[in-house]
């Protein structure tokens, strides 16, 4: 421009612009800005929108889940210390069941034993009850041997022989009592 500024003969100032420059590139401003509001700026404003909405449900969606695992732990624990007090409490009830079992079977062996005992001292009661009777027999018979020997007389019959029998054998209870 500067070349056909001078070619008609009119110089032109640099500084100054040229009006239907300022025309022409105000109309293309406008016309741009026109196209940048009217398409640009809302398809921006929607992205934008669209990527606050993203982050905003992500955020939520991950405080939620954070509550619901908190929420999860917190079952979690609950149930955990249930199942520990039950443990505990299972327990404790073996340990008593197992106490009353183990006082029971020594109540029945105590019982068992001291049944134990007494039929055998019963049995040894009869037994040597049996015993005296025999050795009262036999040291009968032998005494009034004896005795017939010494005196010299025959301890035939029976009724001396029971009495005789009787009167050594109540010397010897006494005698033995002393």
């Amino acid at each position: 421009m500067f070349l056909l500024a001078a070619e008609g003969g009119e110089a032109h100032n640099p500084i100054v612009p040229i009006w239907q420059e300022l025309v022409v590139g105000g109309v293309a401003f406008a016309l741009l800005c026109f196209v940048l509001m009217k398409f640009v700026f809302p398809r921006m404003e929607q992205t934008f929108q669209a990527r606050v909405d993203a982050i905003e449900g992500g955020i939520k969606r991950a405080e939620a889940a954070q509550a619901e695992a908190n929420q999860l732990l917190e079952q979690y624990r609950a149930q955990l210390a249930e199942a520990r007090t039950d443990a505990a409490k299972i327990r404790d009830d073996a340990r008593a069941d197992a106490e009353g079992i183990r006082a029971d079977v020594l109540a029945k062996a105590r019982e068992e034993s001291e049944r134990i005992i007494a039929a055998g001292k019963e049995q040894l009661a009869a037994e040597r009850a049996t015993i005296v009777r025999e050795l009262r027999a036999e040291v009968g018979t032998i005494a009034v041997d004896l005795a017939s020997k010494i005196v010299g007389e025959s301890l035939a019959d029976e009724a001396r022989r029971k009495g005789t029998v009787e009167r050594f054998l109540s010397g010897l209870e006494s005698a033995g009592a002393r």
